[in-house]
């Protein structure tokens, strides 16, 4: 199944972060546009989480431990690991989560 990134509308889930979501059966990817100073608020979920990062700088905390991450980094967070982080600057990232993040459908 090819899929068009451009023929799927973005959705804001949280202020400055615009996502597109691909599903499928056991994986979702999120690619995200965010805006400089956008704040990932403190959460966790039972998702593993796959960050990749493609433009930008990204400052995110994920287990008691704060990381800048910029392009071409891959950082994994194990599903349950408290988590937040802010956009240094205006940043696209591939999140990869694994089950299926149904609240994204």
């Amino acid at each position: 199944m090819k899929i068009r990134l451009s023929d799927i509308s973005p959705r804001e889930i949280m202020p400055g972060f615009h996502g597109r979501f691909v599903h499928t059966d056991v994986m979702t990817f999120a690619y995200w546009t965010v805006d400089k100073g956008a704040v990932l608020p403190v959460h966790q979920h039972p998702h593993q989480q796959v960050v990749n990062m493609l433009e930008g700088e990204l400052e995110i905390s994920a287990g008691g431990v704060t990381q800048r991450l910029l392009a071409g980094d891959v950082l994994v967070i194990p599903g349950g690991v408290v988590h937040s982080g802010r956009a240094l600057t205006a940043v696209k990232v591939l999140d990869v989560f694994n089950p299926v993040r149904e609240d994204y459908r």
